[in-house]
């Protein structure tokens, strides 16, 4: 029986609250032309000059707020974290089955997720972008990054 791995996909944090992972959290979600479609030296220099340099402090003091300080991290993280514990727990006797998940902007990344799904063997991926609607800027990101990430890995499962 083909080995199949289920990945779920939330939207994604970054690593702490300080001003360098919030700028670098912010300048890959920002930079995503699904999200922001604009592109250019004028938006090189809005997204550079001004909101990555003022944006990372009153972000990082929002997510203060709400940051899971027993695993130092944001609570989304902590949340897809369970929720892929919870499946996985339920494909214990099901040894053609793994389950992992990823964050389309942060960590653990896309590419990462589907690097452990290939070293476990599966054949076949089942994609669950964890957003409660479809769009370009949620589930079409989502599969923008899957398809660089399984060029990057030169891999090709079956993806549902």
């Amino acid at each position: 029986m083909a080995k199949t791995g289920i990945l779920l996909i939330n939207l994604g944090t970054p690593e702490a609250t300080s001003f360098w992972p919030m700028r670098r959290y912010l300048k890959e979600f920002l930079s995503d032309k699904r999200v922001i479609d604009r592109s250019g030296l004028v938006w090189w220099l809005v997204l550079n000059g001004i909101i990555l340099t003022k944006r990372p402090k009153k972000s990082g003091r929002a997510y203060d707020k709400i940051w899971n300080r027993d695993l130092d991290e944001s609570p989304l993280k902590t949340f897809t974290r369970a929720q892929a514990a919870k499946l996985a727990s339920r494909f214990t006797d099901m040894p053609h089955v793994s389950v992992s998940w990823a964050m389309r902007y942060g960590k653990p990344s896309i590419a990462g997720a589907l690097r452990k799904l290939k070293e476990d063997g599966c054949e076949k991926v089942l994609v669950f972008p964890l957003y409660p609607q479809f769009s370009g800027t949620t589930t079409g990101s989502v599969n923008d990054k899957l398809e660089v990430s399984l060029k990057a890995l030169n891999w090709r499962p079956e993806i549902s």
